[in-house]
């Protein structure tokens, strides 16, 4: 009658799972914080000009982005083009009814910005005839996209 038995192969004692629930969930957390959705599927290729004094827009979600550059698929031609949101506008005119459907909660084409991001090739007619179609319904509030010079 010994007081300590011998022998006996001892198991390995199980893996404590119990933190793992709050590490899945801060992983989850830092993901849903860090990711940014992307907004607008480019269609055309747009190269900024660069400008000396360059002023950042502050609140983003009042404003209008639209792209004139030169189509990225071949199939669709060598001409510039307008993208409004994710779609290749046939022609200028087609702008103002655009903008009159992105108004916001009240506010009017007069209070919401338009930045247009122009491909530093295009010529001015096709800005032009979107400035135009803008101010014809009071969208007055016109920003043009740049990259600063180093």
């Amino acid at each position: 009658m010994s007081k300590f038995k011998k022998g006996g192969k001892k198991s390995i004692p199980a893996v404590n799972t119990s933190a793992l629930p709050d590490i899945i969930f801060m992983l989850l957390f830092f993901f849903m914080v860090a990711t940014t959705m992307k907004e607008v599927e480019m269609q055309v290729k747009v190269v900024k000009p660069v400008a000396d004094q360059v002023v950042p827009i502050e609140d983003k979600d009042n404003v209008d982005f639209i792209y004139i550059g030169f189509p990225i698929d071949a199939a669709v031609g060598t001409e510039p083009r307008i993208q409004l949101d994710d779609r290749l506008a046939p022609d200028p005119t087609v702008v103002s009814d655009w903008k009159s459907e992105k108004a916001r909660e009240g506010k009017t084409p007069f209070d919401i910005v338009t930045s247009l991001k122009v491909h530093e090739d295009v010529g001015m007619r096709i800005v032009s005839e979107v400035k135009e179609e803008l101010r014809d319904i009071d969208a007055i509030k016109i920003n043009y996209s740049a990259d600063k010079t180093k």
